[in-house]
């Protein structure tokens, strides 16, 4: 899982990885992680132990520094010390379980004392809505970097990180495979963003200014292609089974699909879609996270590489 270059990065495994949790306590319990699960993910609290502990312990250690430097900085200008969020972004591949490893930093990182209001925004809501993507023809590519909202996604990022009192993040329902129109989340002045999404560590496109410049931390959660189109394909079994069958669902012509069929579908859209998006555009923006996490087969992480300050 090595990129470029070695001496840019420090390994671990995940034995060495777990002993950097040091006396962090753990503030969440089994019953906490059934809410923040995903789907067919069995992470336990050995997982949030060995992985999550030392992440968040970290992460509390650089937001505190950057506060400090917040601090520092206002004094010498002698003016109040902004409030500026401090933002992690997330980024990997559909099905790697990026949204679960997000729930679950949210609640572990909302338990430090330094730091107690943590949102969570996905890029999901920036994403162009069906009309826009129709009219566009390219509703076959949802989730590639031409399909979102890229602007309004910086000027989302713009104002949190000049600390506007209320900024809003439009809504996205995976029920509808929609934005759902009217609705927004409102964002007001927290400690830290956790911003997750597919590529939120793009580089290409038509501006100088990428997601990733607002980013004070970023985390690539990586793992062998076909291990993702494995949980993908098994996700999708567990959806025909529940959420397509929602009258609402844009996918409810799925729901009576025989098993083989429905394998035959997932593999499909993992081969045009999804894999295809992982390869040409998410996995080559691996080499510029701050941190990589690599899961295993059974999705529990195997190993993490920090990038050297």
């Amino acid at each position: 899982m090595a990129p470029d270059s070695s001496a840019r990065w420090l390994s671990f495994d995940r034995d060495e990885w777990a002993v950097l949790r040091a006396a962090t306590p753990l503030t969440i319990r089994e019953g906490d992680l059934e809410s923040l699960r995903g789907i067919n993910e069995q992470i336990d609290l050995d997982e949030v132990r060995a992985v999550y502990l030392p992440l968040s312990r970290l992460l509390n250690l650089y937001v505190s520094a950057t506060q400090n430097l917040h601090r520092v900085s206002a004094t010498f200008l002698g003016a109040m010390a902004p409030k500026v969020p401090y933002v992690v972004g997330i980024a990997g591949s559909v099905a790697v379980g990026k949204s679960t490893f997000a729930r679950i930093l949210q609640a572990l990182l909302a338990r430090w004392p330094e730091h107690p209001k943590v949102d969570l925004i996905t890029t999901d809501g920036f994403l162009f809505p069906n009309k826009v993507l129709e009219d566009r023809s390219i509703m076959n590519r949802k989730g590639f970097p031409e399909s979102y909202d890229t602007k309004s996604l910086l000027r989302f990022l713009r104002d949190v990180k000049s600390g506007s009192p209320e900024v809003h993040s439009p809504v996205y329902s995976h029920v509808v495979y929609d934005i759902v129109e009217g609705e927004s989340i409102e964002v007001r002045q927290p400690d830290i963003l956790i911003l997750e999404g597919l590529n939120v560590l793009q580089v290409g496109n038509e501006s100088n200014e990428f997601v990733s410049d607002y980013f004070d931390f970023s985390i690539y959660i990586d793992a062998d292609e076909a291990d993702i189109e494995n949980w993908y394909v098994a996700r999708f079994q567990t959806l025909r089974e529940t959420v397509f069958r929602d009258p609402d669902s844009f996918f409810k012509m799925f729901a009576h699909l025989s098993d083989d069929e429905a394998v035959e579908v997932a593999r499909t859209i993992w081969r045009e879609i999804n894999g295809k998006n992982l390869v040409e555009n998410i996995a080559p923006t691996k080499s510029r996270a701050s941190l990589i996490v690599a899961k295993g087969a059974d999705h529990r992480v195997s190993g993490v590489q920090l990038r050297r300050l």
